[in-house]
């Protein structure tokens, strides 16, 4: 299996290299060269599996033998180890054919968790097997962080630098990440929204000069295709506990950075027979607009109550793109740049494609606040922010009452009191029993300024020997 990259000018890579090397040198994003297929009988002979065995069955194709079959089961069971559901991804049911994908059961309470468990895991692998150090820098807007943070911070040969947006986040998303004191954890709360601290990472990754000799950036945010492969495999796992492949599912995703319905995509063309997927998105509405109305231009960032998808550069949009245009790097690499300018228009026949695949909707605060009133009063089961755009988007866009449609919930409800409080409860969502004290733990920040010399030199600072 080799990678390559969306924007065609970058050599192919191996599987391992691909995880630790983020942007290709081209700029672009690494894609599989093909997609492993399962057919209907194969897929349905995993009924019943636990998610750790469902994992290896999806996983397992795009490592293609480069790691031992025995240690990449143990990679994945050591992953979900830490998650508080023995089902991993359990499910509830809050309508007619409506269903709630729990992904919020790992250790930092969001989705993020099952790609950046496994993730740190890997990276642990990969790099004590080659004897190498390298220097993790991620953004986030709000929950990559913290899991990030989570799958890297016993790990001796990687030292983590990730950057939020400054009061951008919420206190829960700010202290999972800063109360993690251990040396080679860094924070950096940096001036500016979420896209001027992808931006600061993407500069860094396009000139690594900054660091000492002989590191490297490993990239943790949703351009490392480690994170995309691993979120397949619960697309696959409620699907078949959905009754796949002898029927099809749908479903619902609240997305920023395009990564977790990405996932979802791919499901698709490696055989899952998903009916629908819906686009949630909140006021930053560029996928939505881009899909509805063909204008996927920058505009002013909102900071809304569901932060974590306060995104206006989608990354991964880029790889569907790729598909979009027959896999023309060339194509691609004048989209982005035409996006850098501000904006850029699909081609009628690849915004043809885009609709067929994908239907989108596009919430604002105070219809998300009314959501998750509702869903409580009806069911009284408490949705956080960004799930609440999910299921809002699946049911005003769905088109079949008789195929199951799942919607992915992204957060635990806690993490966002201040949505759950204007929705009228009238005490927050408790923390798990292993968060309690979040509170009352020591923060450890840095707070700078909007500069890549800044950040850099500070990266390059605390880089240990």
């Amino acid at each position: 299996m080799k990678y390559i990259s969306t924007r065609g000018d970058a050599t192919p890579l191996s599987f391992e290299d691909v995880v630790l090397t983020g942007l290709a040198p081209d700029g672009g994003l690494y894609i599989p060269e093909s997609l492993p297929k399962f057919s209907q009988e194969e897929i349905a002979s995993w009924a019943g599996l636990s998610y750790q065995e469902l994992a290896f069955k999806v996983i397992s194709p795009f490592v293609a033998g480069e790691i031992p079959d025995e240690d990449l089961q143990k990679i994945i069971n050591e992953s979900y180890s830490t998650f508080r559901h023995d089902a991993i991804a359990p499910m509830v049911q809050t309508g007619h054919n409506e269903w709630i994908l729990e992904l919020f059961q790992g250790p930092t309470l969001a989705f993020k968790d099952f790609a950046l468990q496994f993730l740190g895991n890997l990276l642990d692998y990969i790099l004590k097997k080659r004897d190498q150090k390298v220097v993790v820098m991620g953004a986030t807007s709000g929950d990559t962080g913290s899991a990030a943070i989570e799958g890297c911070r016993h790990c001796d040969n990687i030292d983590i630098f990730i950057l939020h947006p400054h009061n951008r986040v919420s206190d829960v998303q700010r202290r999972q990440m800063t109360t993690v004191l251990e040396d080679n954890v860094h924070n950096i709360a940096m001036e500016g929204n979420f896209d001027d601290c992808q931006n600061m990472v993407k500069a860094s990754f396009g000139d690594q000069s900054f660091l000492p000799e002989g590191r490297q950036l490993v990239a943790v945010n949703s351009i490392n295709w480690a994170r995309i492969m691993a979120q397949i495999v619960y697309y696959f796992y409620s699907a078949l506990a959905l009754g796949a492949p002898a029927r099809p599912v749908s479903f619902s995703v609240p997305t920023g950075n395009f990564g977790d319905i990405f996932a979802g995509y791919l499901a698709k063309q490696m055989g899952l027979p998903i009916d629908q997927l819906v686009i949630g998105t909140n006021a930053n509405d560029i996928l939505h607009r881009c899909i509805s109305d063909n204008d996927h231009s920058k505009k002013e960032l909102i900071h809304s109550l569901s932060p974590s998808m306060d995104i206006m550069v989608s990354s991964n949009f880029e790889r569907l793109l790729f598909d979009l245009y027959g896999r023309k790097g060339a194509d691609i690499k004048q989209l982005m740049e035409d996006f850098k300018s501000g904006s850029m228009s699909l081609s009628d026949e690849a915004l043809s494609t885009a609709r067929e695949l994908f239907t989108s909707y596009r919430l604002g605060d105070e219809e998300t606040i009314d959501v998750i009133r509702d869903v409580f009063e009806s069911t009284e089961y408490l949705l956080d922010p960004h799930t609440a755009i999910g299921v809002q988007a699946a049911r005003k866009t769905r088109r079949r009452q008789d195929i199951p449609m799942v919607c992915l919930s992204t957060a635990h409800p806690a993490k966002f009191p201040e949505a759950v409080r204007k929705a009228g409860q009238s005490e927050d969502p408790a923390l798990p029993h292993h968060m309690t004290d979040l509170f009352d733990r020591e923060e450890r920040l840095q707070v700078l300024d909007n500069d890549l010399s800044v950040v850099q030199q500070y990266v390059t600072d605390n880089v240990r020997t």
